[in-house]
């Protein structure tokens, strides 16, 4: 009988964690899972480790990667696979004992989730990669399926290698897509954009580890204006969706944020007015846009705010602001930033 569990791990020159991020699979409390390791083209000995894992454990299955890059990777990993779950891993990280059957378990209960992630415990030096570690926290607050879906367009609301889903997912709504963009973030989008609902595990159930080499920190797919340029897309769709009728007022007026705002307004997004806190913006036009305090902002109803101001703490400020006026996250207004 196949099995209902399907790990996929695409690995690179990882000699140094493979090992116990393998064998943290190995000793889970659910016995009834295979293992798709693929090898994008290891330059070291990650793929002698690999197939020493692999003769040791008939459950694991270790493939050489037939394309390049972690998209196709994992595309032929989810091919070669045989569960109706998928599970995630990557080959620096160590899943806690209780994973596999605790997001199993969840999915189980749980049918109207396509997508689920878990918390992580951040391994890293706090103090040398402060941004890294405070995201790690963020993200460990998006637990509920609203927070995670509202939150979404703020940055990605799930650690990768934590997450499990379904297979009827990636076979409705297509697998990785390579591109000039973070794959993992595109999917949730994409996968969120077609009414995917994601939900998350509120224990710690990986260790994440913040290694020198992770692609986030050296691949260009991962850098800040492609972020917003994602998202941008995903979030003109949203806004049409939700937001057609009313004015749309966005919250910031600085260089960052109108650079940042570009992509939408290539989209078509029309923008009734900036909000700032500025002295010397307020009452002024900025290319062609009025900006006005936050005092001036009308009732909600025919009036929505996108918040696009990135500065650490201030979009909490902004929220706090908007809510005392009665303005309702998800209906009135959106953070983005």
């Amino acid at each position: 009988m196949p099995p209902q569990v399907s790990v996929l791990l695409p690995v690179r020159n990882a000699e140094e964690t493979l090992e116990l991020a393998v064998r943290s699979i190995m000793a889970q409390s659910l016995f009834a899972w295979e293992m798709i390791l693929v090898d994008d083209h290891s330059t070291d000995s990650t793929g002698d480790i690999a197939r020493k894992l692999a003769t040791a454990d008939p459950r694991i299955q270790c493939k050489m990667n037939p394309g390049r890059g972690i998209v196709d990777a994992l595309n032929f990993a989810i091919q070669s696979s045989q569960g109706r779950y998928l599970i995630r891993m990557d080959a620096d990280d160590i899943a806690t004992f209780h994973r596999l059957e605790t997001q199993i378990r969840f999915l189980e209960e749980n049918p109207d989730i396509g997508v689920v992630g878990s918390c992580v415990t951040f391994l890293g030096d706090r103090d040398a990669n402060a941004g890294y570690a405070n995201y790690v926290d963020w993200i460990n607050t998006l637990v509920t399926p609203s927070d995670i879906h509202v939150y979404r367009f703020v940055e990605s609301p799930f650690a990768h290698p934590s997450v499990a889903f379904r297979r009827s997912i990636v076979e409705q709504h297509g697998g990785y897509k390579n591109g000039d963009f973070p794959e993992d973030y595109e999917l949730w989008l994409r996968w969120a954009a077609a009414g995917v609902r994601m939900g998350k595990c509120p224990e710690s159930l990986l260790h994440w580890r913040d290694l020198p080499t992770r692609l986030s920190r050296n691949d260009p797919r991962y850098d800040v204006d492609v972020f917003y340029q994602l998202k941008a897309y995903y979030l003109n769709q949203w806004l049409r969706d939700n937001f057609a009728r009313k004015q749309l007022y966005v919250w910031g007026a600085g260089r960052t944020t109108r650079k940042r705002l570009q992509h939408l307004r290539r989209l078509g997004v029309k923008i009734a007015s900036y909000i700032d806190i500025d002295e010397n913006k307020i009452g002024q036009e900025i290319e062609g846009i009025p900006v006005i305090s936050p005092d001036g902002l009308p009732e909600p109803g025919p009036v929505a705010v996108l918040i696009y101001v990135g500065a650490r703490g201030a979009r909490q400020l902004i929220e706090a602001d908007l809510q005392k006026r009665g303005y309702r996250l998800g209906v009135d207004y959106i953070p983005a930033a």
